[in-house]
């Protein structure tokens, strides 16, 4: 075996998850983009709600796999989960409001206004982001 080789060897043991942090972290950061882009360049509907919607639970799960890339997707899914349910309930206060109107991006972050709506399409954009989580990472196993 070359020195390269076990050295290869060493880096890919001393660092678990590490593939998995880069990729989540290139997504979360396109992620963004889209959502921002469908904050600012699409007009305001039903259906770029739900897309909004949809991409900051995406982000969501994907800064879980960021900051714990070695968790299980179902843990993953469910801080992601725990993460979205806590920022819609906190919208209840009516402080993510009233600082959204000092400052712009405290409001894409925690949001405006409670509604229903959100919660199923983060918990149903959760599950499904769990789901390809998990499949991906049976799939990329690497054998015994």
């Amino acid at each position: 075996m070359s020195a390269d080789a076990g050295e290869a060897t060493t880096v890919s043991r001393a660092r678990p998850g590490t593939r998995r942090r880069v990729i989540a972290a290139v997504l979360l950061v396109l992620t963004i983009g889209a959502g921002l882009v469908v904050h600012a360049a699409l007009p305001d509907s039903s259906a770029t709600d739900i897309a909004g919607d949809a991409l900051y639970a995406v982000a969501a799960y994907l800064a879980v796999l960021v900051v714990a890339p070695r968790l299980p997707a179902p843990a993953v899914g469910g801080i992601a989960v725990l993460w979205c349910v806590g920022v819609e309930l906190f919208q209840l206060t009516g402080l993510p409001l009233a600082w959204g109107a000092d400052f712009v991006p405290a409001m894409l972050l925690l949001g405006t206004v409670f509604d229903v709506r959100d919660l199923v399409v983060y918990i149903a954009t959760i599950a499904v982001a769990t789901a390809l989580d998990a499949v991906i990472r049976l799939r990329t196993r690497p054998a015994r």
